[in-house]
């Protein structure tokens, strides 16, 4: 467990379950475009007045849309952040999709029973109960059996998923099943949102608030490292349950915003967007509920300035949209900041591996291990070249920039004599090399033969602390005599 800055590792779980959330985000488009035809195709894009009506929600059931959807993106990204994090981005698809036989049971039984097979709260208790359901097969079958977690989880959405679709056959054959819109739980249609259901979201959005701040240090201590919060002593179970019951009350209400296959996408986007911006986990769950808000607000709103258009698929394109800004531009661990980084790290090793090569083709130069004497030799590439296995090119190019920061001079016809800031640098590379093989000899038992290799993958990024404490816990000592190699150095084709 890493507290709150701890490590936020991206798994390859939370990007199966966001591609496949995309291809998904499509189909709900399909049967709206099929029914709207041609006559209905988009030709007008909105004036800035409609837009600025929508924007300042000046209409009633645009304020109660947008309103509904802004908050139900909030608490799906507060929530999901721990979903995230505690791998379970796959499982709460299949949460999702195991609530469709339980919308159609609560519609069959409350049609028989005489009452109102459409009562909203009746199908979402049907729901919830069929989500925790799903969970508990999942888990089971995990427990129980000797399959992987992607195949548990592929069975329980798929056998959940057709009992649903088998039962809304049912359901819709039914005298009052065709007019009650139990399609709008898979598909979502935010349009038909009502004052109540508002109402509702922005309750679950509360609740959903006050658990993640109550349970924050809990949360993250289960996300992080659950064997060691239940060697602590810690209610594991518990508040595993408590984290999916949240997830499950934010999916139920999110059925008819997004549906059941497409709210899964706002349980994983916004936390997955977050996470390139920050390594502080107080700081993503914030942005990640920022981030479901947006993604709900503008989705809403463009669904509500264009026709035909269905408002769950855009606030989930949307949600995309912030997700594909945030990888690229994140300023944590967005692909242009790390490659910049790593772009860096490669022109760092590169400079200190040559300038150990010189230093120590300038020590092996004199049979009396007086280096100072061969300093001012100039040393010829093709010995630089036969030091390592690199280019030709990656040694010119590291003496360009090794000499554009002054400390190589370039000596024709074809070497290299470094300035006295570069001899400096490189003792600093060699000592800091010399001092981890000597820690590596003395603490890892590593053979003296074999430990140029090791010292030479951590040398680069020892940082000052590091060293101080190296030579503290070495005879070298700070201030100490100059470590002397434990291996013989070369012999070096090229040297002259």
């Amino acid at each position: 467990m890493t507290g709150s800055t701890g490590h936020l590792p991206l798994g390859g779980t939370a990007w199966r379950a966001g591609v496949l959330t995309l291809m998904l985000t499509l189909v709900p488009a399909l049967p709206e475009a099929a029914v709207a035809g041609p006559s209905t195709v988009l030709t007008e894009w909105p004036t800035w007045p409609e837009i600025f009506r929508v924007i300042t929600l000046r209409d009633y059931n645009t304020r109660v849309v947008v309103i509904g959807a802004t908050l139900l993106g909030a608490a799906a990204g507060l929530v999901g952040t721990f979903l995230l994090l505690r791998k379970r981005a796959l499982l709460s698809d299949a949460l999702s999709h195991a609530t469709l036989p339980g919308i159609a049971i609560a519609f069959i039984l409350m049609t028989l029973r005489g009452g109102e097979g459409k009562n909203f709260l009746g199908l979402i208790t049907g729901a919830a109960i069929f989500s925790v359901l799903g969970t508990a097969s999942v888990i089971l079958i995990q427990r129980h059996s000797r399959l992987k977690d992607d195949a548990a989880l592929g069975i329980v959405l798929s056998a959940y998923f057709g009992l649903g679709i088998a039962l809304l056959g049912i359901a819709t054959r039914m005298e009052a099943g065709n007019a009650a819109g139990l399609t709008a739980f898979i598909y979502g249609k935010t349009a038909s949102m009502l004052f109540m259901d508002a109402v509702l979201i922005a309750a679950t959005a509360l609740t959903a608030a006050v658990f993640c701040i109550l349970f924050f240090k809990e949360f993250t201590l289960i996300c992080f490292d659950g064997e060691y919060a239940a060697a602590q002593g810690w209610p594991v179970t518990r508040l595993d349950f408590l984290m999916m019951s949240l997830a499950v009350v934010v999916t139920v209400i999110g059925l008819q915003a997004v549906g059941l296959i497409l709210v899964v996408a706002l349980l994983i986007i916004p936390p997955a967007a977050a996470r390139f911006w920050t390594h502080d986990l107080r700081r993503m769950l914030w942005l990640s509920g920022l981030f479901g808000a947006a993604a709900g607000f503008a989705g809403s709103g463009l669904s509500a300035l264009t026709a035909n258009l269905p408002a769950g698929a855009i606030i989930v394109l949307t949600a995309s949209a912030v997700f594909l800004v945030s990888m690229i531009l994140g300023s944590a661990r967005g692909l242009l900041k790390t490659s910049l980084e790593r772009y860096r790290l490669k022109r760092k090793i590169a400079r200190e591996n040559l300038l150990r090569a010189m230093y120590e083709w300038i020590e092996s130069c004199s049979t009396d291990r007086d280096a100072a004497a061969c300093v001012r030799r100039a040393i010829p590439f093709e010995a630089m070249l036969a030091r390592r296995s690199w280019t030709s090119a990656e040694v010119r190019r590291t003496f360009r920039h090794l000499a554009a920061d002054g400390l190589v001079r370039p000596t024709p016809p074809d070497a290299y004599a470094p300035t006295t800031e570069g001899w400096e640098a490189a003792r600093r590379v060699v000592r800091n090399h010399r001092l981890w093989e000597a820690y590596l000899i003395a603490r890892a038992d590593i053979a003296p033969g074999q430990v140029d290799w090791g010292a030479d993958e951590i040398e680069h990024i020892l940082d000052p602390e590091m060293i101080e404490s190296l030579e503290k816990m070495l005879p070298q000592g700070p201030g100490g005599a100059f470590p002397e190699s434990p291996h013989p150095i070369g012999p070096h084709r090229g040297d002259v």
